[in-house]
């Protein structure tokens, strides 16, 4: 019994490499590493941006609280008015 440590996903992207030109396979491993450290440089620089704003007490674009709702929910003075039970009754 064989068993892969590696996800079928690896497997499939390995299996790919193995039938291109050296150098296309270093330049398609130079991009995954490339993709994933700016994904860390862009989530590091959220962070830093977010604790320096809440530090100089700006206002930060947060997610919504706990029970705040959505989409409709935050529509204020342009909600839709609620039907009056009288009018949809006659």
């Amino acid at each position: 019994m064989h068993v892969t440590l590696a996800s079928w996903k690896s497997e499939i992207f390995e299996g790919v490499l193995k039938f291109l030109p050296d150098w296309v396979q270093f330049t398609v491993l130079a991009l995954v590493v490339l993709a994933v450290l700016a994904g860390w440089g862009l989530k590091l620089k959220r962070k830093l941006e977010y604790r320096r704003a809440v530090r100089q007490g700006r206002p930060v674009h947060a997610a919504a609280q706990y029970g705040q709702g959505r989409g409709a929910d935050h529509l204020g003075a342009y909600a839709p008015e609620a039907a009056r039970r009288d009018d949809a009754t006659t």
